[in-house]
This record gives C-alpha cells, sequence and structure tokens, in this order.
C-alpha cells in the first residue's frame, strides 16, 4: 500500500471513530436530560411504578378534604359540655335553706323579685347591682308581662339570672279548679323557654296562696315550689317608696337560709345596693339558684 493510501485509510478510521463519538455523547446528554426532568418534575402524570412509595408518615395522613366538604370535629375542637352545679342546699318544709353537706357556708340568703318583667329601667338597675355584688337571684315572672315585655325577659336571662314561674295572671290559684291551675302554671312553662331556650325550675304561688293541688301541678312540671321567710313588704309602699323601709324589714326578719320575697319596684331598686352591702357586712353571702336541690 502506497502512502497515499495509507493517509485515506487514517481519514476513514478517523471519520468512524468521530461519528461514534458523537453518538455516544448524544446518549449521554439524553440520559442526563431524563435525570433532569425526573428531578425537577413533570407536567405529565408517572406511572405507579415510577412514584416511590409513600413513608409511613405521609401513609398515615388523612386525605385533604374537598373545599365542599364539612371539616370533622376533633377532640380538641369539640365543645366542652357543661356539667349541671351540684346541689349545695336544700329547701325546708317553712322554705327556708340549709347546706346538704358539712362544709357549705351557712349565712346565706336567697334574693328573689316577683311580678316582673315590666319596667327596663328599673329592671337594669336591679341586674346592675346584682352584678356589683357578684350576687344571683329568682326573677318570678307572670305570663301577661312576658307576653307584653318578651325583651325585658331576654334581658334577665342573658345577664345571667334564673327565671321562675308565678303563674301567668297572679291570680289566687287556691281558688282555682286543676284545670285553670295547669293552664296558668303550663303556659308560663312554655312561653318562657319557647322565648329564652329553658323552661323555669322554680314555682311562687302569687300571694303565696297554693294548696296540694298547687303543689303537684307545679312537681309534675318539675318545679320547686315555694313562698318566703323574709318578706320585704315593698308591696304596701306606694311611689316614690321609702328604700331605707324595705331594708330595715328585712334585716329585721334575716336568719341565716333566709328566703327574701322583693319585688320589680323603683324603691326596690334604690334599697337594693344598701341591703346587699349591709348583709355582707354582716357576713351573709348570696345562694345561687343553681345550687338548690330541686324535686
Amino acid at each position: 500500500m502506497n502512502l497515499k493510501q495509507k493517509r485515506r485509510r487514517q481519514a476513514s478510521l478517523l471519520g468512524a471513530a468521530a461519528v461514534i463519538a458523537a453518538t455516544a455523547l448524544l446518549a449521554g446528554c439524553g440520559g442526563a436530560a431524563q435525570t433532569n426532568s425526573k428531578d425537577k418534575g413533570s407536567d405529565q402524570p408517572s406511572s405507579a411504578a415510577e412514584s416511590p412509595a409513600p413513608s409511613p408518615t405521609e401513609q398515615a395522613k388523612p386525605a385533604s378534604p374537598s373545599p365542599t366538604a364539612a371539616p370533622e370535629a376533633s377532640a380538641s375542637t369539640a365543645p366542652a359540655i357543661s356539667e349541671p352545679a351540684k346541689p349545695l342546699y336544700k329547701m325546708s318544709s317553712v322554705y327556708r335553706f340549709s347546706p346538704i353537706e358539712e362544709g357549705t357556708e351557712k349565712k346565706v340568703v336567697l334574693l328573689t323579685f316577683d311580678d316582673g318583667p315590666k319596667d327596663e329601667a328599673v329592671l337594669t338597675s336591679m341586674l346592675d347591682t346584682l352584678d356589683k355584688h357578684k350576687a344571683k337571684a329568682i326573677f318570678f315572672v307572670n305570663g301577661y308581662r312576658v307576653k307584653q315585655n318578651p325583651e325585658l325577659l331576654k334581658l334577665i336571662h342573658e345577664r345571667g339570672q334564673t327565671i321562675g314561674n308565678h303563674s301567668w295572671d297572679h291570680i289566687d290559684l287556691k281558688k282555682e279548679n286543676e284545670e285553670k291551675i295547669e293552664q296558668q302554671i303550663g303556659d308560663v312553662q312554655k312561653d318562657v323557654e319557647a322565648i329564652v331556650g329553658e323552661p323555669p325550675r322554680f314555682f311562687r304561688p302569687p300571694y303565696g296562696s297554693g294548696g296540694d293541688k298547687v303543689k303537684e301541678i307545679a312537681k309534675n312540671h318539675g318545679l320547686l315550689f315555694m313562698t318566703w321567710s323574709n318578706g320585704s313588704l315593698d308591696w304596701e309602699q306606694k311611689s316614690p317608696g321609702k328604700p331605707d323601709e324595705v331594708i330595715a324589714n328585712v334585716l329585721d326578719q334575716l336568719h341565716p337560709g333566709a328566703n327574701i320575697l322583693m319585688h320589680e319596684l323603683g324603691w326596690t331598686a334604690e334599697a337594693l345596693d344598701g341591703l346587699l352591702t349591709k348583709l355582707e357586712e354582716k357576713g351573709y353571702g348570696f345562694i345561687d339558684p343553681s345550687t338548690i336541690e330541686l324535686p
């Protein structure tokens, strides 16, 4: 083979080697491109075989709810259910209160107000004074007044005070038949529950006049029947009234466990702050009606 033929052969071999090298280089770039594509993610879904298995933590995660799905309640977010207060006081046959267990404060009184709700200014004054002294009371309401002033009934409830049943028309129930008594008590129960969401649990007959029929019907409605053991005599006064006399009448009859009868009257509202202050000075506290034992 002459020199010219040798050079042609060498050129041919070099060309073939260049083609092989270029092909290899292109193949390597393509593989790198695939690897980069997998690293960065792809717009196209990968097959199940290509997807890595979820970790135990990921497997434990619940599926995300759709935008319209209602969130599930959890133990940490569910509202706490409040249990009723434990009874601390029981009522005697003469409507006085005493502790159920040893160690409970004996020097206490129950505050009650009859014949409302009728006057927003008077009622608000009473509620403000009760709040000032951190005191609770029972407001014994008449059905016809509830019908006239449902917003005042709501006010009593919203301010954290207790609503009691004082019959519909404020009549002497002892003189009525069973059907009439049932209507006078039952209608108040239904109307109060419709307005504030719960029926009364305490009943006081107008004029303190009851009897076995009234007591039985009240008990059938789950009501604790009571009159009082300490009368303020505020109902005997005429406007403008004498607040000092209201205070004096209560203090004259004061005893541990007293069930104090008052009314939604202007002079009683004026007397209330002074009365509660004097009771506190004498070492008395105020019974929360929610701690009274019910039938």
